[in-house]
């Protein structure tokens, strides 16, 4: 199956309040991984496995919210980063 596949077949099974708080619960699972990573309490594979279940997310609500929209809000966002850098 494709990525776009994967990602309508979870709206289909679970919806999208049930999405949204998955991406909640997984950027969640992030932060902690990486505070203990932080601390030496986890190695880098446990932050690597929790940025693949954000990154996934990422992919599925970029999907949801559209593409285009979210390309166009990054290349905003990078433009002011940009600037932050030249100052």
């Amino acid at each position: 199956m494709q990525r776009e596949e994967i990602y309508q077949a979870t709206l289909d099974k679970w919806g999208e309040e049930a999405q949204y708080d998955q991406a909640v619960e997984e950027c969640a699972e992030l932060i902690a991984a990486l505070k203990h990573f932080r601390r030496g309490k986890i190695d880098a594979q446990a932050v690597i496995d929790e940025l693949a279940d954000v990154t996934l997310m990422i992919g599925q609500l970029t999907w949801m919210f559209g593409k285009k929209e979210i390309n166009r809000a990054i290349e905003e966002k990078l433009v002011k980063l940009n600037k932050l850098l030249e100052e």
